[in-house]
């Protein structure tokens, strides 16, 4: 007799996994779904910044390393050694030439010869002579071309100091009354040597105490004592 159709027991000698190895069905599995993408694994930033930061502090030390073997100076010390410096160092005196002594600016030798005040005209002749304001003071002088070209000079480059600190002019005018070899500007030949009297006229009370000598209106010029 054929029996019905009955549903399979299980075998009970056959156990379904337990534990750890059991398998389980995910919620995928469940809901008959397909499984999901993978998401792509995050990388970490932080080595990186570490490394570029190390790097940083690895060229920084090498960069400045090369002072350590300097020594170092501090900008007091530096100071007190210039000043020693300075204390050490020998005195510089400016001094101003006398009469009769050679000085050069320029392209001209100078001496002094002398002075001569308290003239109160110059000239004989009636259409060239002149009356001081106070007094003609005459500085007379030879000047000598020192360059190898010809070289132009004026008395009127020439000034006078009084005792004041006054400084004054020449007279051109008046000095066309005296022997001179330079009347306004002539120009001196290399190696040449010239007789130049130069007339200022100053207050009678006036005492000249210098002579500022110039190769021309833009040079530095010379002092020489008239004293």
């Amino acid at each position: 007799m054929t029996m019905p159709n009955q549903p399979q027991q299980p075998d009970p000698r056959i156990q379904p996994p337990s534990g750890q190895y059991a398998s389980q069905p995910t919620g995928w599995q469940q809901s008959g779904g397909v499984p999901p993408a993978q998401q792509p694994k995050k990388r970490k930033k932080w080595p990186w910044v570490v490394g570029a930061i190390a790097a940083i502090f690895v060229i920084a030390s090498v960069s400045g390393g090369g002072d350590d073997d300097k020594p170092s100076r501090s900008a007091g010390s530096s100071t007190s050694a210039n000043s020693a410096a300075q204390a050490d160092a020998p005195a510089v005196e400016e001094t101003t030439a006398a009469i009769g002594t050679p000085v050069r600016d320029g392209k001209f030798e100078f001496v002094v010869k002398g002075v001569e005040t308290g003239l109160s005209s110059l000239g004989d002749n009636p259409f060239l002579a002149e009356e001081a304001q106070g007094q003609f003071v005459i500085v007379t002088m030879t000047v000598t071309n020192i360059s190898d070209e010809p070289k132009g000079l004026s008395p009127s480059d020439q000034k006078l100091v009084d005792t004041e600190g006054r400084t004054f002019s020449p007279d051109t005018s008046a000095a066309l009354n005296l022997e001179t070899d330079v009347a306004f500007w002539d120009k001196i030949n290399p190696g040449n040597t010239v007789t130049m009297p130069v007339v200022f006229d100053m207050p009678t009370d006036a005492i000249p105490a210098e002579i500022e000598l110039h190769d021309s209106m833009f040079s530095g010029g010379v002092t020489v004592s008239l004293r």
